[in-house]
């Protein structure tokens, strides 16, 4: 699974071809040894939890960069390497 960024200690990650799990566009972050799945159009939390201050910087983070989640999506479920997104600062 790649990470695609990284911040404030969040690890933010797209697993190539997962649409089988949760069937809709979705980023995986996690912070030490928590980890929530993330819809990406909407933010809403498919699975698992964050710390509510953490879970906050990653869903602003989302909003900021959903047309390059959505393109890494696509790569993704293609079988492609997704880029790198900037994280926040």
């Amino acid at each position: 699974m790649p990470a695609i960024s990284m911040f404030y200690g969040i690890v933010v990650s797209l697993y190539f071809l997962d649409n089988r799990r949760h069937n809709r566009p979705h980023i995986h972050a996690r912070y030490q040894d928590q980890e929530a799945v993330i819809s990406i159009p909407e933010g809403e939390i498919l699975e698992g939890a964050l710390p509510p201050g953490k879970m906050r910087l990653v869903l602003a983070w989302i909003e900021i960069h959903q047309e390059e989640l959505t393109a890494d999506w696509q790569l993704a479920v293609a079988g492609q390497r997704p880029f790198k997104i900037e994280p926040l600062r």
